[in-house]
């Protein structure tokens, strides 16, 4: 059985879904902070929260887990600069907590979900796993902190994991079951989606005069179902008794926030407002994963690398659910 924590969480609930298709055994741990009971679809929900040790143990004892899958952090960059003790606590205590009572339990298997940012600013584009880790937030120097504690485990505990590297999750399952809907939204496509949609005022536009063929950012956008994907295919690779890995996940093409609102305009059909704005502090002119690591290893490729295909899932499923999940 898998146990996978943030299960209510955007990208946890598609790898919820992803496990339901394969007919795996799991179930979802979420304190529902962030999360939503209603994008579980029949997998079983167990209440808990990672800063709370018993709430960990008491979910674990009883089941027969084989391994755990961690989605369950807390994401915004600027409010990890605006509080950083609330992320520490979550997203690197929370953590230690979890391996903690892994190991507890004897569960040797973790899947973790990290991020381009324990990168930082990049040195060269596309980026590989290899380039220099230099976090420019407390967001990204806590998944950094996580990391490296798995590597020690493994040399320590044999504790085996999958490190994932996440570029910009975007989209929505495609058959419209799930969604997206954080609250504050403060990703680009639903954000684009909003304004056209007259959900929310203009889209702000930061940055038009960058170094690019548009003069907008340039970002890698991988579909959250390719995400979900990705690790049914590292949960067989762990629970076939295979070696830690870390690996970049993101389509290894990038896309100017001017061709995202044309893809979403395109999705929505409708025009979307745009009010442009000076560059924010930090924001590097292109983040383009190098994900060649994982493709050649596991054979894993996106299957939803077009653009208007992302953009299109995502209206669908706001179009469908207007309000994001009930409450």
């Amino acid at each position: 059985m898998i146990l996978v924590a943030g299960g209510a969480g955007y990208i946890g609930s598609h790898f919820c879904k992803a496990l339901r298709r394969e007919g795996v055994p799991h179930v979802a741990l979420d304190n529902l902070e962030k999360g939503h009971a209603e994008s579980l679809c029949g997998t079983d929900l167990i209440q808990a929260d990672l800063r709370d040790r018993d709430s960990i143990r008491r979910a674990i004892e009883g089941r027969p887990i084989t391994l755990v899958a961690h989605f369950a952090a807390s994401i915004e960059v600027g409010e990890s600069v605006a509080d950083p003790a609330a992320f520490w606590m979550n997203n690197t205590i929370g953590a230690w907590n979890l391996l903690e009572e892994m190991r507890r339990a004897g569960i040797e298997r973790f899947i973790f979900s990290s991020t381009a940012a324990v990168y930082g600013e990049p040195q060269v584009v596309p980026i590989p796993e290899d380039h220099p880790k230099v976090p420019t937030s407390p967001y990204g120097e806590t998944k950094l902190a996580v990391e490296r504690m798995l590597e020690s485990y493994d040399k320590a505990y044999g504790l085996k994991s999958v490190r994932f590297r996440y570029f910009n999750a975007c989209g929505a399952d495609p058959d419209g079951e799930i969604g997206e809907d954080h609250r504050p939204e403060s990703h680009l496509i639903p954000l684009a989606i909003f304004a056209a949609l007259g959900r929310r005022p203009a889209l702000r536009l930061f940055g038009t005069d960058y170094p690019t063929p548009d003069g907008t950012c340039i970002r890698d956008y991988v579909h959250v179902d390719d995400l979900a994907e990705a690790h049914v295919i590292a949960a067989r690779h762990l629970l076939g008794g295979g070696e830690s890995r870390v690996y970049n996940l993101g389509s290894g093409q990038g896309f100017s926030v001017r061709e995202v609102l044309t893809a979403v305009e395109q999705a929505v059909g409708r025009p979307v407002p745009v009010q442009e704005a000076p560059r924010r502090p930090g924001d590097p002119a292109r983040l383009v994963a190098d994900s060649q690591a994982i493709r050649r290893d596991w054979g894993w490729a996106p299957k939803h690398d077009r653009l208007e295909d992302i953009a299109r899932h995502a209206a669908r499923w706001f179009e469908k659910f207007p309000e994001g999940y009930s409450h």
